[in-house]
């Protein structure tokens, strides 16, 4: 891929999607074998005015390490050194860069239960962090291929050719073409647009079938509003947390979700693969689950804690996204979450709900914001899928055959 080509990809991360003010901090997750991209951010966010780059490195097969050789009483510790940074970051609010490129099947065989433990034990101190920080700060995900991950996409190519054409499906899904800030510019006044055609029906609820099975009704918070794009942080700064995105979403009211939720592309999670998967869902949790492949892992989600089992988003995706165009299953979230409609079980987001910053932790639950340690995409958008929504004027059709009418 041309270098001129990477470096617009970058610039775009920074300048739109992480939007660095001057003076700011930034920290950039990266797994090391994408050092020279990263290092292209790391420059780009000197250029937009960044006071300080942090970078934060990762690699698959240490971690795995981790979890196979150490026990998880070693795994949970929090050490002080780490306590102190996360206070210093929760000060700060630097901008977070996420590079995504790792092997979807790179944590294949670690111990599922070890993992959910582990998690269970560091989330009474990681809570309180993602509270200080959620809404406050700009944040981006992006992606970058690697060898493994465009293997995955592409096995019937080589190596290179693999993460040639990896690179060509995220840069069209990135919208890096001539002019990619021209781009986004447009994309994020089209999907805001929709946002306000949505919310002035005043949807009380949302009724979704697909001619796969799927017949979900989902009840919506009566201060809720629909997201889509870029957003803004409590100090009125910018942003576009993933890109791409072609998703238009909320956050469901917890506890009212009636029906079934028919999965339409496998999940990837964890290096294993959740595959013809269902949920059913009364009085909005999850009463019983199946997959043909991955049933386990699932159960083992949905019981990760209080609020696993109810959902946390949903979301409407166009079958006309360039995602779902492509063809392409990319057993990566950011991807495919973008590819067709989809539900998250787990953690809720506070700032669908409408002056989300003049309410507390506590009151936006009460709201029926979702608590929990996870937030797991899965999708169950079709060609065929039918969603209407029920608002003060009564039964609105807003998606039919896979596509939006209004």
């Amino acid at each position: 891929m041309k270098e001129s080509v990477l470096r617009s990809y970058a610039r775009l991360a920074v300048r739109k999607g992480i939007n660095v003010q001057k003076g700011q901090g930034v920290q950039i997750f990266a797994p090391a074998e994408q050092y020279e991209f990263a290092r292209m951010c790391a420059k780009e966010a000197y250029l937009a005015g960044a006071a300080w780059v942090m970078m934060e490195w990762s690699d698959q097969e240490i971690s795995k390490y981790g979890y196979q050789y150490q026990t998880a009483e070693q795994l949970s510790v929090m050490e002080d050194w780490r306590k102190a940074k996360y206070d210093y970051l929760a000060r700060e609010l630097p901008c977070r860069l996420h590079i995504s490129a790792e092997d979807p099947d790179g944590m294949r065989g670690t111990d599922q239960a070890k993992i959910s433990q582990v998690r269970r034990a560091l989330y009474p101190f990681l809570e309180p962090y993602q509270k200080a920080i959620d809404n406050r700060h700009q944040w981006c995900i992006v992606g970058v291929p690697g060898v493994k991950w465009a293997k995955k996409v592409f096995p019937q190519l080589n190596k290179q050719a693999a993460v040639n054409a990896l690179w060509e499906a995220i840069l069209a899904s990135a919208r890096v073409g001539e002019d990619p800030e021209k781009a986004w510019n447009e994309h994020n006044a089209a999907l805001a647009g929709r946002c306000e055609r949505l919310n002035a029906l005043q949807l009380e609820s949302i009724h979704i079938t697909s001619e796969l099975g799927t017949d979900l009704t989902v009840g919506l918070m009566e201060k809720g509003t629909w997201m889509g794009g870029g957003e803004y942080t409590e100090q009125g700064v910018f942003y576009n947390p993933n890109i791409p995105t072609e998703e238009i979403f909320t956050t469901p009211k917890a506890g009212a979700a009636e029906g079934i939720a028919v999965a339409s592309k496998p999940l990837s999670y964890q290096g294993q693969m959740i595959e013809n998967f269902s949920m059913t869902f009364k009085d909005g949790r999850v009463v019983s689950h199946t997959a043909e492949v991955g049933d386990g892992i699932l159960g083992e989600l949905l019981a990760s804690d209080e609020g696993a089992a109810r959902l946390g988003e949903a979301a409407i995706v166009p079958v006309s996204s360039p995602i779902y165009r492509s063809g392409l299953l990319f057993y990566n979230t950011l991807y495919d979450e973008n590819a067709a409609c989809h539900l998250a079980i787990g953690r809720g987001f506070d700032n669908t709900v409408r002056d989300y910053s003049r309410y507390t932790y506590e009151q936006l639950t009460d709201m029926g914001v979702n608590r929990s340690m996870i937030h797991i995409d899965f999708m169950i958008g079709t060609a065929g899928t039918h969603i209407s929504g029920m608002g003060r004027d009564g039964e609105t059709v807003l998606f039919e055959n896979g596509e939006w009418v209004i």
